[in-house]
């Protein structure tokens, strides 16, 4: 395969990540702040990919297009650390609310009725035992070296 070849099949992986990831929303499995996060990375790999077939121009955007999905692997390795309770995940997504000592009857109220529904540190889905996030990690590490082969096939 070429360069080319690699970097548009790389951008249709990140794409097929997205409808999967619309496609489990749609079914009813609403996704946390940090499943959200991991999505926008894939859409700048496909962009990248679709830049690649509309200029032709592997190498630099190949290295882009890799950068990309490696965040969406670290974010999603973040991602599973939360779930697993490895490391604390952001306090609006874990849905903490802060300190309670410290905040007025109407202050709680408000914070609670705005909390996340959606907690990022519970598995909502998994398959042979991997998470969502999980899979989104060990996807994404593949596309990011899917990337850094077109990256060094560019011409």
């Amino acid at each position: 395969m070429t360069g080319r070849q690699l970097s548009l099949f790389a951008g249709a992986g990140s794409a097929l990540l997205l409808i999967a990831a619309l496609g489990f929303q749609a079914v009813g499995y609403a996704p946390c702040e940090l499943c959200v996060l991991q999505r926008w990375p894939h859409v700048a790999a496909a962009l990248v990919a679709g830049l690649v077939w509309w200029t032709g121009r592997v190498r630099a955007l190949a290295v882009l297009g890799m950068i990309a999905a490696a965040t969406a692997a670290g974010v999603a390795l973040y991602h599973v650390g939360v779930e697993m309770t490895w490391w604390a995940g952001p306090t609006h997504c874990s849905g903490g609310i802060g300190d309670l000592s410290r905040m007025s009857t109407q202050d709680l109220m408000t914070r609670l009725q705005s909390a996340p529904v959606v907690s990022c540190t519970e598995v909502a889905w998994s398959f042979l035992g991997v998470s969502m996030a999980g899979w989104n990690a060990i996807l994404s590490a593949g596309l990011a070296g899917l990337w850094a082969i077109a990256a060094r096939k560019g011409a």
